[in-house]
């Protein structure tokens, strides 16, 4: 089920963001004066194709493979053109008008992005109030003075209301000079004060995947949540054990179970064992024998009793740190359009580094594990999804102005050349940078593929 919502998630997301890049070509093609013969979305033959009522009679298909699309404009290059056609075809059009036609498919993934956002920011966007916890000793954070308990107000003069407003003010400050300036205070409303973090040299090695925080040491706090069961699985061990929805397991074979965290890693740790447990129901201590059963998760063998959390009890602990991040339309707007242009500048920033070696190839994501991240964000919710779709559409944006021949940003090249000489580049040279766009086109989907490969059986 997982797998089969990740391929819908992916096709619904490339689907939608290839049909916003094509049409935006598409639509400044038209108000130019291009002809355009057919409007595809999918490579491949035609699922279904109807004629627009046009004067042109444009194409309009969905196609078989539905992992790209294209807008395919009147061309003699590629055939005979009509005498009364020619003036509307691509290489008769002036140059600023066909560099504009190239523009705009990223121009329409960067205002999808701006909307996105904006629905995201009105439908409102859940997070978590960035309070650290435990601060390992000797780490980047403890030598910086950081303590427990205290609340990142800003990082690098940028407010975080949440977590995940911290994690990209981290990378965005961490890239500009190679120092992390961190305002924090013990409560949102006691006095404040800044730390810096020096990270020079270490760029490469805090921007792998999932290694910032960690390299930095700093961890989201958590209180203590008592271990609860919550609903149980029929059949499962916990309820052939006998244990109810609101049992508190305070210890078992004999340790104490400090809290849920302790009470998960114990039963992990102890597949298909017998062990006496300790739990509390209705403010009276009892006992049960528990046979915890086992499963195979991530290459490992560990235990497992089929109970969850009692979510309602952890959110009444928890609710402290809830940050929501709603706004009405006007303000939602302004929030949209900040948060591509910020979004943008720091891959911007990212993809420069990562030529430099300064940042990790290995944020290179490949459609596997876009596919993953797009089923995980389907099934988190609305606001999720859109956040989502609008950081791909920005990737798909920069990816296609990139000055590779093949893409977006190689044909605005030969446009920009052909203005100065007064002349196209000739069939050998183009069919040269052809050549030269595919090798580094493949490069890049090769570092992809090899990512997405480490992360599966990482």
């Amino acid at each position: 089920m997982s797998f089969l919502i990740s391929v819908f998630a992916f096709l619904l997301a490339i689907g939608v963001l290839v049909a916003v890049h094509e049409y935006g070509h598409f639509w400044v093609a038209r108000r130019l004066g291009f002809k355009v013969e057919r409007f595809s979305i999918g490579f491949g033959r035609p699922l279904v194709r109807w004629h627009g009522r046009d004067a042109d009679r444009t194409e309009y298909w969905l196609s078989m493979i539905p992992l790209g699309g294209y807008v395919k404009l009147l061309d003699e290059r590629e055939g005979p053109v009509a005498p009364e056609d020619q003036g509307r075809a691509f290489t008769h059009r002036p140059v600023p008008h066909r560099i504009a036609v190239l523009l705009a498919g990223a121009g329409a993934n960067f205002a999808f992005a701006v909307v996105a956002f904006w629905m995201m920011f009105m439908v409102g966007v859940p997070g978590v109030t960035p309070v650290l916890g435990p601060v390992p000793a000797e780490s980047l954070a403890a030598r910086a003075g950081l303590q427990e308990r205290e609340q990142i107000l800003e990082v690098g003069g940028t407010r975080t209301p949440t977590w995940e407003s911290v994690m990209l003010a981290l990378y965005d400050d961490m890239l500009s000079d190679g120092v992390i300036r961190l305002t924090v205070a013990t409560a949102p409303d006691a006095p404040s004060r800044l730390v810096e973090i020096p990270v020079a040299g270490m760029e490469s090695r805090l921007t792998e995947p999932g290694a910032l925080l960690p390299g930095l040491g700093l961890e989201p706090w958590s209180p203590s949540v008592p271990a609860m069961l919550g609903p149980l699985v029929s059949g499962g061990s916990a309820a052939r054990a006998g244990l109810q929805e609101g049992d508190e397991i305070l210890a078992a074979d004999g340790q104490p179970v400090a809290d849920w965290n302790d009470w998960v890693s114990f039963v992990r740790a102890h597949p298909d064992e017998r062990v006496e447990v300790v739990f509390q129901r209705d403010g009276q201590r009892e006992r049960a024998w528990l046979e915890i059963d086992s499963v195979v998760a991530d290459g490992q063998v560990i235990g497992r009793i089929g109970a969850e959390i009692n979510l309602d009890h952890a959110r009444g602990l928890a609710e402290h740190l809830r940050a929501e991040q709603r706004y009405g339309p006007v303000a939602a707007l302004a929030q949209g359009w900040t948060r591509t242009w910020d979004m943008t500048g720091l891959t911007l920033r990212m993809l420069g580094r990562m030529v430099t070696g300064d940042v990790s190839v290995r944020n290179i994501s490949g459609p596997i594990s876009i596919g993953q991240y797009a089923g995980f964000s389907l099934v988190l919710g609305l606001s999720t999804f859109l956040n989502f779709l609008a950081i791909i559409s920005i990737s798909l944006g920069i990816l296609n102005l990139l000055p590779i021949p093949m893409l977006d940003g190689g044909q605005i090249i030969y446009q920009l050349v052909e203005w100065v000489k007064g002349s196209p580049l000739s069939e050998r040279t183009l069919m040269i940078c052809q050549q030269i766009g595919l090798a580094m086109l493949l490069v890049i989907m090769s570092f992809a593929f090899y990512n997405d490969i480490t992360r599966l059986l990482g």
